[in-house]
């Protein structure tokens, strides 16, 4: 019985031991989270006329680096100058998303002289507690410049011309550009293929006391859409800001090459003695036109004052030179060239010149 008993009491000590061994020695209490979301830190502006635009994007997770899952409370306040912070809207946005906020400017900002005028966006939990306002982004108070009006385009073979009314010769103009027919809707070229047009596009015109542009980087074949506003351009304690009017009515043109190359110049012709077996004939040559799409020359004659008949063969001669070995001893010839680009748009005929087949 003592054996039995004896083995009973050690297989209980045992059981003990492990379940004390389990425990461990307790830790120190852990705080218990704020749940505040991180603070905004990439917020950007824009105004345009009396409209400003904010953009940022939500945190994923609070200060203490925990994911989070509800939507959040998002307020947006405004100061002006070094003046308080006032409520301006609030709005709930999601974990991770790129969030967007605007306001038409209440009519005391969107008068006067211009001035500075900060943003800011404060993330708040359920409790109405934050960890404070985002980064500060600046844009100006005041009367903004002038709608643009009057805006039209003109098709040219060197690009698009653009005119518009001058009210304020002061302010520069923005021209922005979007493309209509982007590249993702074409089929591949190859690697080699050169780099894709951006969709958008801006050019700012500092003497836009013209009243007109050039916009030379458009591509024939492609569609765009143009709109354009006022800029006046102010420094604010040393920085320097720009208050953006209204964007016009868009304008909207086919970028179609209609347009012949240029006249080819320097046009020379050399008659040619006959001899060892060669017959006499008139050598042509002119300066190569610099323009890329030209797919060759067009070479005609005539006699005296008649008519201009075509002496190149159907499809256009590739270089710059002609041998016109169907012209006669005796007799005297005019030539003119003209330009034939990818498209089939042909030139006008250069200077004509006039040269004489002497007889062997």
């Amino acid at each position: 019985m003592r054996s039995r008993a004896k083995w009973g009491w050690l297989a209980l000590m045992g059981a003990m031991a492990v379940v004390l061994a389990g425990c461990g020695t307790p830790g120190a209490p852990l705080p218990p989270s704020l749940n505040l979301p991180d603070r905004v830190t990439d917020l950007s502006a824009s105004r345009a006329g009396n409209r400003v635009s904010l953009s940022w994007t939500m945190p994923r997770r609070n200060t203490d680096k925990l994911i989070l899952k509800e939507e959040t409370a998002v307020r947006v306040c405004r100061a002006e100058g070094a003046g308080v912070c006032t409520d301006a809207g609030t709005l709930m946005e999601a974990p991770g998303a790129d969030a967007t906020w605007s306001e038409t400017l209440p009519a005391a900002l969107a008068e006067g002289s211009p001035r500075a005028l900060s943003y800011f966006v404060e993330l708040k939990n359920r409790k109405g507690r934050s960890a404070g306002l985002s980064n500060a982004v600046l844009v100006l108070a005041g009367a903004a410049p002038r709608p643009v009006e009057g805006l039209t385009v003109e098709m040219r073979k060197s690009g698009v011309v653009l005119h518009w009314k001058v009210e304020e010769p002061d302010a520069a103009v923005r021209l922005q550009r979007t493309l209509l027919t982007p590249p993702a809707t074409k089929k591949s070229e190859g690697l080699l293929a050169p780099e894709a047009e951006p969709v958008e596009q801006g050019l700012l015109i500092e003497e836009a006391a013209q009243g007109q542009a050039l916009d030379k980087s458009v591509h024939f074949g492609e569609t765009y859409v143009f709109r354009a506003q006022r800029v006046r351009r102010v420094t604010v304690d040393g920085q320097p800001l720009e208050l953006d009017g209204d964007l016009s009515a868009p304008v909207r043109v086919e970028a179609k090459d209609v347009f012949p190359p240029a006249v080819p110049t320097g046009l020379v012709a050399v008659a040619t003695r006959g001899g060892n077996g060669h017959a006499a004939a008139i050598d042509l040559s002119w300066e190569p036109d610099p323009e890329e799409d030209v797919a060759g020359y067009v070479v005609y004659r005539r006699e005296g004052d008649g008519a201009w008949e075509r002496i190149s063969p159907a499809q256009p001669v590739v270089g710059p030179a002609f041998h016109d070995a169907q012209a006669e001893p005796g007799q005297t010839y005019r030539y003119a060239v003209s330009a034939v680009d990818a498209g089939g748009h042909e030139s006008a005929r250069s200077a004509e010149i006039e040269q004489g087949l002497p007889h062997p």
